[in-house]
């Protein structure tokens, strides 16, 4: 599988993931997010660097108790919920919001 921005292919997984995460734009986020049908808003931004500086902090993607813990602490009890994340990225929020990130598929998500 391939994204192809502006006549560059970056290649993603069987699962859609990227296979280099370095190939990660703002663009590439978009296109992974359409084809998910997720509009990106300014919350799902938020997420996404939250994702990332988690990434960045223990090198692995969170699964959902993870995302969830780490969301509120960063961002506070009213977004550190599952329904919130759940109404971002729909049906799995570690899976789909990982992917958009340009992380690794996390490990013990389904």
């Amino acid at each position: 599988m391939h994204l192809s921005i502006e006549g560059h292919n970056i290649a993603l997984d069987k699962d859609g993931y990227l296979v280099n995460l370095n190939e990660w734009t703002p663009e590439v986020a978009t296109l992974l997010a359409e084809q998910e049908s997720i509009a990106l808003t300014p919350e799902h931004w938020e997420i996404i660097s939250l994702l990332q500086s988690f990434y960045s902090e223990f090198q692995i993607s969170p699964a959902m108790r993870a995302l969830v813990k780490y969301t509120e602490k960063q961002l506070g009890a009213e977004k550190g919920k599952s329904i919130y994340l759940l109404s971002l990225f729909p049906p799995s929020p570690a899976k789909i919001a990982s992917k958009i990130a340009g992380l690794p598929r996390p490990t013990n998500c389904l």
